[in-house]
């Protein structure tokens, strides 16, 4: 009967844990809901753009993505974001689609403009900037690199082998 009641003492112990747990992980997430008001951004590409991801101006996150699609007449990627309410974003502002680093995440970035007219809720942002593809940039870089050396490399005549 003893034993039981450790048994009975040690779960609860577990289960206040793992509540605390929880609470921290929620705390720490930063999970909010999607209040706001929608826009709409085209891009030629999202590279790893996620439903989810951050929308930040000045580094300062103001909104989320909350989703993305594809336009089957002009074959680009829409992607739908919720901007906080407080935040009106003049009509030339910039969405471009930035990474955290090397192996960071991507967000997308926006760059307010200096027009006096404002971007309307369910409005389309005009301007954009797909992401910079590293990998295809290395890779151009490197095979250059070989094509530069390949013509500067003097090649021997049929003349000179006798």
């Amino acid at each position: 009967m003893h034993r039981n009641h450790i048994e009975a003492v040690l779960g609860a112990v577990v289960l206040a844990i793992a509540a605390i747990f929880l609470w921290f992980a929620y705390s720490i997430a930063d999970i909010k809901t999607n209040s706001g008001y929608p826009i709409t951004a085209r891009f030629d590409k999202v590279g790893g753009l996620k439903t989810g991801s951050d929308v930040r101006l000045s580094g300062i996150k103001v909104g989320t993505v909350t989703s993305m699609s594809l336009d089957p007449k002009t074959y680009q990627a829409q992607v739908e974001i919720s901007l906080r309410n407080d935040l009106q974003l003049p009509a030339d502002t910039v969405a471009e689609i930035s990474s955290e680093g090397l192996l960071g995440g991507n967000f997308l970035s926006l760059v307010p403009g200096s027009e006096d007219t404002m971007i309307p809720s369910g409005g389309n942002i005009k301007y954009t900037q797909s992401p910079v593809d590293l990998v295809q940039l290395l890779g151009r870089f490197i095979f250059s690199g070989a094509d530069k050396k390949s013509e500067n490399t003097p090649q021997a005549s049929p003349a000179a082998a006798n």
